[in-house]
């Protein structure tokens, strides 16, 4: 496997934390929840494909199917909640509770990284250099993740209140399409 192949593996693992990250950027992120979740979208794309590789098997095929599953239900929960805060408008911010959290940000990052844990499968059957496709998938999503969550934050401000029921869109929209 090419570099070019694993540059676009890496970009095709990181669409869902772009998508992801704009939604949870429009509801209004700091500047260092924004780098503190890039990193660990970062550092999480690069150990799941790892112990994907390394789990491998029919044990990890079927963990692959029951991590996506919840994944997807954590996103949908999420984007439920945005949804509701937007049109009740006396929510209790949920997504902002869970980006003050150091343990909200690790799920969140955990669980846009998990497709990248049956990826880690995919590359213990290719000729590739481990270290380094791991290294290239978890950079380039750590950048998407940083790009995402800056233009959420933007358009957010652009679009006022709206912004939290248009990510909490995305987010159901990334989750049901994790369980198609």
């Amino acid at each position: 496997m090419g570099l070019y192949t694993v540059l676009a593996l890496a970009l095709a693992l990181s669409a869902d934390a772009f998508s992801f990250s704009i939604g949870l950027g429009m509801t209004g992120v700091t500047k260092r929840q924004i780098m503190f979740l890039s990193l660990t979208v970062l550092v999480f794309h690069i150990v799941m494909p790892l112990g994907g590789y390394f789990v491998g098997g029919i044990f990890g095929s079927f963990l692959g199917r029951w991590a996506n599953i919840l994944g997807a239900l954590v996103l949908v929960f999420l984007g439920l909640r945005m949804i509701w805060e937007g049109f009740s408008g006396k929510g209790d911010n949920f997504s902002k509770y869970v980006l003050s959290s150091g343990f909200g940000i690790v799920a969140m990052g955990a669980t846009v990284s998990l497709d990248a844990l049956s990826v880690g499968f995919t590359l213990g059957t290719q000729r590739v250099a481990l270290g380094t496709a791991a290294a290239v998938i978890g950079i380039v999503a750590g950048i998407m993740t940083f790009i995402g969550l800056g233009f959420g934050q933007k358009l957010g401000e652009w679009i006022g209140n709206r912004a939290v029921i248009f990510g909490g869109l995305i987010l159901i929209y990334i989750g049901v399409n994790l369980i198609i």
